[in-house]
């Protein structure tokens, strides 16, 4: 059930907020876990099955990894384990596409009948992967609640579209959490901030960016094209950081405390930092769990660029069964490598305008290919954009695609992708800290009253949208 829909918004998350706390602790865990079984089965029920069997086959694999750590099977059965949680994920997601890309090398129609793929499949699969190896490391400690393992798997908030958890920094969260008041007030601030985002940004600037994107690239004039990849830019980024705000604060409503996952990423000045801060859990997994066992920066230069390259190649296919998806990872996973050469020196002496405009050329670039339906889709578009293409501006005007919501999120989006609001709370904090006593409780309450009714206010915004809007899914959904 998608958190942007007044089915979610209206009636399922009052009542499973409103249950949560009503019931005594020893039942709180049943109830999230029937819940989100239940939020899950509600789009797709016909492969409710795949989960249920990555929930009891990861249970029964980490008691196994339990009992066979000190000896040394303990790594063949890693080894047997992480493969099949792969083998199960890669046939729904990659085996028509690796069917039909091996017949049309030979000459052959390999297209397989189309496989369903479940929902959030990648996610949970690098959850209960985590699990796995955290017990295979040491770093977790068996766990021999079956409930606890599928509500880790399971947790509604997460469970579509992140952020990924570690399971070793959620273990002690699946027993008995308390809930402040003052972490439930966080919880609804920052869920609203995160419906507000995908509700008032991302969804104007999808309308864009999906119809010209759906119109043939050498068609399009340079304006026009710079619209498409512009809108884009900014619906991926309120689309799935405003999905992510409203995980974390649905999990704070219910005790849990998720890692962030984006800290403003489009004020980066490298791409090395951009991934500091995009999908920072995705990154931080790859990090921990495949660039490191790689051999990471142990190795010698060449060796730790090669890791980089295979990283980013993998989290490209991680995202889906394209190839636009593998050269968009060997993109940003070539120039990784190269910041850490000469490329990494010349950015660090740029003056910053220079160092952001070149961290934002390659990151749209990478967008176009993320974005576009085929390798030839994305290089008419980036021709496109240089001009080259035969579009005609005046058969694709941007008075035919920019409204005034879209005009109010481009602009919204240019201002709230960076890093305003901290700047914002440095000042406020260094106004008070010089106030008078008297003055600073003033200015706290006002600061209050005006966050209680900013939150008000985008709830109301974002209802109102919601209550007139279409099917509305999250990027990320397909991934």
């Amino acid at each position: 059930m998608l958190f942007s829909s007044a089915l979610f918004l209206f009636l399922a998350l009052p009542l499973v907020v409103l249950v949560y706390h009503l019931l005594p602790h020893a039942f709180r865990n049943a109830w999230l876990l029937l819940a989100s079984l239940t939020l899950y089965a509600w789009g797709e029920p016909k492969l409710l099955w795949v989960m249920l069997a990555s929930m009891a086959g990861n249970y029964l694999a980490g008691l196994a990894m339990g009992r066979l750590r000190a000896s040394r099977w303990a790594t063949p059965w890693l080894g047997l384990v992480v493969a099949a949680n792969l083998l199960a994920l890669c046939w729904f997601k990659y085996a028509g596409w690796l069917a039909a890309t091996a017949g049309g090398l030979l000459g052959q129609d390999w297209r397989l009948a189309e496989i369903a793929l479940p929902l959030g499949i990648s996610f949970y699969t690098f959850h209960a992967l985590s699990y796995v190896v955290d017990v295979y490391r040491g770093d977790a400690q068996v766990q021999r609640d079956p409930a606890k393992i599928a509500l880790y798997l399971t947790l509604y908030p997460q469970l579509i579209a992140g952020p990924i958890l570690r399971y070793h920094h959620m273990q002690g969260q699946l027993g008995r959490r308390p809930v402040s008041i003052d972490d439930f007030a966080y919880g609804v601030q920052r869920f609203s901030v995160g419906l507000a985002k995908k509700v008032l940004i991302a969804n104007p600037l999808a309308k864009p960016a999906d119809a010209l994107f759906a119109v043939p690239a050498d068609d399009l004039g340079a304006p026009a094209a710079w619209l498409a990849v512009i809108a884009y830019t900014g619906q991926i980024y309120f689309d799935f950081s405003g999905y992510s705000d409203m995980a974390v604060g649905l999990a704070r409503m219910h005790g849990f405390v998720f890692v962030e996952n984006f800290q403003w990423p489009y004020s980066a000045r490298s791409v090395v930092q951009f991934w500091r801060r995009w999908h920072m859990s995705l990154s931080n997994w790859f990090r921990d769990y495949l660039y490191i066992p790689l051999g990471g920066n142990r190795g010698s230069a060449w060796a730790s660029r090669r890791n980089l390259v295979t990283v980013f190649l993998l989290c490209g296919l991680w995202h889906g069964a394209n190839w636009t998806f593998v050269v968009w990872g060997l993109w940003h996973g070539a120039f990784l490598a190269l910041e850490r050469g000469r490329l990494g020196t010349w950015i660090a002496a740029a003056p910053r305008f220079l160092q952001h405009l070149y961290t934002m050329a390659v990151v749209v670039v990478g967008w176009v290919l993320f974005r576009a339906d085929t390798l030839d889709h994305a290089a008419s578009m980036l021709r496109a954009l240089a001009g080259l293409a035969s579009g005609d501006t005046l058969r694709y005007p941007l008075t035919l695609y920019v409204g005034r919501d879209t005009a109010l999120a481009l602009a919204a989006g240019a201002i709230l992708s960076q890093p305003l609001a901290p700047w914002l709370g440095a000042r406020w904090l260094a106004w008070r800290t010089t106030a008078t006593s008297a003055l600073a409780r003033a200015g706290d309450g006002v600061l209050q009253g005006a966050t209680v009714l900013g939150v008000l206010g985008l709830l109301a915004a974002s209802g109102v949208l919601l209550a007139a809007a279409t099917h509305n899914p999250f990027i990320y959904f397909r991934f």
